[in-house]
């Protein structure tokens, strides 16, 4: 099983050879985010011993099975990928003015923001380092990823435009800011192992599918699961004032009943702070078909994932793309 994700691959060799390079990627993780000022050090290693699922770096290494995994600019392209994700994280925590990221106080709550995001700068930096010795298409790649991250998180801090559908809205941002990344994960393991360009352009639309699919069974599990089940407080979006998909669901669709009214008026106007009224609204999308309508969402992202998949040769490395999408469907229930 590879640690990144709970998920079991069925070739077991393949699992010990990705797990191996991620150790590899870890270490060099470790020693690119050294620079000579000891704050950006402390900094950067702070978020890094983390952890954290290192599930985009583990998309680069299965990517790279259908070409040569053992190319030495894999591993580069997956610490490249990993310091981007890790630069967006200390922005995003400014921006949200987080206190904990993965369980430890957030760089900006333990030093200042100016420190988070001079740090984010400065992973960025550091990927972009890597990418110009990949070659000029890695930085153009990285360039056109980076622009669709920034302007998903622009919509997201945005909101809706005038007239613009809420839901719409929604799986935009979705796919921008979190699938755009994900797929150059892809991308790039195809592309520095050598794979065919079709190849790899099959496997990053693959990866952009199951990273949107990822995403939103997240909301799903969000008001679905119980504590005990997910290891996650139930409603934590709802009392943030975050409208996913479910809600956004329910606030679309017809009220046929008085409870719809009322969980309408609960998503809209309530403050959810209140664990009644959070528990209600809980309670009330449990049973509201914008749950089933959400869960259709995420198992129609999952499908065209699979599709593209399938199409892909059949090496190991497919199959264990082919589980990453039975293990989306299955914890979204």
């Amino acid at each position: 099983m590879i640690s990144a994700v709970p998920v079991d691959f069925p070739d077991s060799a393949l699992a010990a050879e990705v797990l191996d390079d991620l150790a590899r990627v870890e270490a060099s993780l470790t020693e690119t985010a050294h620079p000579a000022d000891s704050l950006f050090t402390e900094a950067s290693q702070h978020s890094i011993a983390a952890g954290g699922k290192r599930f985009r770096a583990m998309l680069v290494l299965l990517a790279a099975q259908f070409g040569e995994p053992k190319d030495p600019r894999v591993i580069q392209a997956a610490v490249a990928i990993e310091l981007t994700h890790l630069a967006t994280l200390f922005h995003d925590d400014v921006m949200d003015e987080a206190d904990v990221r993965r369980g430890r106080p957030s760089v900006n709550s333990r030093w200042s923001n100016s420190v988070a995001i001079l740090t984010g700068d400065f992973l960025f930096a550091q990927a972009s380092r890597i990418l110009a010795d990949l070659g000029p298409e890695a930085v153009r790649i990285q360039a056109e990823t980076f622009n669709r991250l920034v302007a998903g998180q622009m919509a997201e801090t945005l909101g809706p435009r005038p007239g613009q559908d809420p839901l719409d809205h929604y799986r935009y941002v979705i796919t921008e800011k979190t699938g755009s990344l994900i797929a150059t994960s892809g991308q790039f393991g195809a592309m520095f192992s050598g794979a065919p360009g079709r190849i790899a352009a099959r496997i990053g639309a693959a990866c952009e599918q199951i990273g949107v699919a990822w995403q939103l069974s997240d909301d799903v599990i969000d008001i679905a699961s119980d504590q005990a089940q997910s290891g996650k407080t139930p409603g934590t979006d709802l009392r943030q004032g975050v409208r996913t998909l479910p809600v956004l669901f329910a606030m679309r669709s017809a009220a046929q009943s008085d409870a719809d009214r009322r969980l309408q008026w609960l998503l809209g106007e309530a403050d959810l702070t209140d664990e009644a009224l959070l528990a209600e609204a809980l309670r009330l999308l449990r049973g509201h078909s914008a749950l089933a309508e959400s869960r259709a969402d995420v198992l129609n992202w999952a499908q065209g994932a699979r599709n593209e998949i399938m199409a892909l040769p059949d090496v190991p490395a497919r199959a264990a793309f082919l589980a990453l999408c039975d293990f989306v469907e299955k914890r979204t229930g």
